[in-house]
């Protein structure tokens, strides 16, 4: 596994961050990690890349334990924080051979994480001079200079303009081809393009752990409809094969969540015209991944 957590618990002062979480991903997954502001994402990053220490629990990252071994996740890992970190008045190459010197990397290397995270035509300005998704391809530079095994980013994303962030979800889902991705984001496209697995934590505690195409799988086999009626109707008159859950929206308005691979709506009309109802309103709803995020999160169903 390149990365293992088991009962993993941090708390500041009296507020619990983390409450005995445990994952672990194996390498070559791209795995997205979700959860909303102040639900420990940060924090459980800062454990994995030894910024933080857990008040309890066991981390290990590409083999190494995150307290004995500290050193070595450091050289193992490539860590981009959500502030990235820059010396705005430095040169790229400047800035990159400061940190080739600090990884002991031969300076080789640095026209290789150039060209790999698309910096060529900016490399002769100052690091000041650069937009933003410019700014988050030097950080990424940084993070894969000594070529780590694991890569952990901090929301990569945040503040690119749609442009920048089709680039950078590009550069990212590259470079997840060789080596194992864990990042934290808000985007859930985001997710869905690059992720083979998400990760949601809630209030210091996961409360999901799929695979996408498990997401998927699950969805495809259960289907929310909407159905407004003319008048009003009691849930015990809603009676249906494969119907596994029925949610008021209003007297006349529900939502009928069904099992089944075929397409429900036949039958729900079939159930108002032999019930003397009239359907003002049908559609299929099925859940997408923000959707499943908010239900997770908000505990509302």
């Amino acid at each position: 596994m390149s990365i293992v957590v088991e009962n993993i618990s941090k708390t500041y002062g009296e507020q619990k961050a983390l409450d005995a979480i445990s994952f672990s991903v194996k390498k070559g997954e791209i795995v997205g990690f979700l959860g909303p502001n102040g639900a420990g994402k940060s924090t459980l990053m800062k454990i994995l890349t030894t910024y933080l220490t857990a008040d309890s629990g066991k981390a290990e990252v590409n083999g190494f334990d995150v307290i004995t071994q500290a050193k070595d996740v450091q050289k193992s890992v490539g860590y981009l924080p959500e502030h990235n970190p820059l010396y705005l008045d430095l040169y790229i190459r400047e800035y990159l051979a400061f940190n080739a010197d600090v990884y002991k990397v031969n300076k080789s290397r640095i026209d290789e994480v150039i060209a790999l995270t698309g910096l060529t035509p900016e490399s002769h300005k100052k690091i000041g001079q650069l937009s933003k998704g410019y700014r988050q391809r030097v950080g990424l530079a940084c993070a894969l200079l000594h070529d780590p095994e694991v890569l952990i980013l901090d929301e990569p994303t945040t503040g690119l303009d749609p442009n920048q962030l089709v680039e950078i979800r590009e550069l990212i889902k590259n470079i997840g081809k060789d080596k194992t991705v864990f990042l934290s984001t808000h985007i859930m496209q985001e997710v869905e393009a690059i992720c083979d697995r998400i990760i949601i934590i809630n209030k210091g505690n996961l409360v999901e752990d799929k695979t996408l195409n498990s997401l998927v799988k699950e969805q495809t086999q259960q289907q929310v409809i909407e159905v407004e009626f003319d008048l009003a109707i009691s849930a015990e008159q809603l009676v249906f094969d494969f119907l596994i859950r029925k949610k008021p929206l209003s007297d006349t308005v529900w939502e009928l969540t069904f099992e089944a691979t075929s397409d429900m709506r036949g039958n729900v009309f079939d159930f108002a015209q032999q019930n003397g109802f009239k359907i003002l309103q049908l559609s299929l709803k099925n859940k997408n991944l923000e959707q499943i995020f908010r239900e997770k999160t908000s505990g509302k169903k």
